[in-house]
């Protein structure tokens, strides 16, 4: 499963793959349970994680940066439901992050997400990165 196939909907918590898209709607899959099913658009939004920013003191970031910067943290992932420990976790692992924008709901959502991408071990990266990247030559 590719990170650019990841999707978050509005109304529904959790993370899903994108199976199919329709005019009126889309298949999706959830990343927990592995059900799939219909949702329609005309109740729903859909957002690509690849589409998704993070403010920050300086300009916004993707939020796939704030996921590799978890990723390489030494702190232990804190309990979605302590906010406390959640703001005290991404003053750490993420300093930049613009905490006066960036909401605890926010904050909570990206280490539930983060768990859920790293417990179905999908790597983490952008498409327009994967492009760039030019293969290694060989000896």
């Amino acid at each position: 499963m590719e990170y650019n196939k990841i999707i978050s909907v509005t109304g529904i918590p959790g993370l899903f793959e994108l199976v199919n898209s329709k005019n009126d709607g889309a298949l999706i899959r959830s990343l927990e349970d592995r059900s799939t099913r219909f949702v329609s658009s005309r109740v729903h939004n859909f957002s690509h994680l690849e589409s998704i920013e993070v403010y920050t003191t300086d300009d916004n970031v993707n939020l796939a940066e704030v996921f590799q910067a978890m990723y390489a943290s030494t702190e232990s992932l804190p309990t979605e439901k302590d906010a406390k420990a959640v703001r005290s976790y991404f003053e750490k692992a993420f300093p930049k992050m613009d905490f006066e924008r960036v909401y605890n709901s926010d904050m909570k959502k990206m280490v539930r997400w983060f768990s859920i991408l790293k417990s179905n071990n999908i790597e983490i990266k952008l498409r327009e990165a994967a492009e760039n990247e030019e293969p290694a030559e060989e000896a």
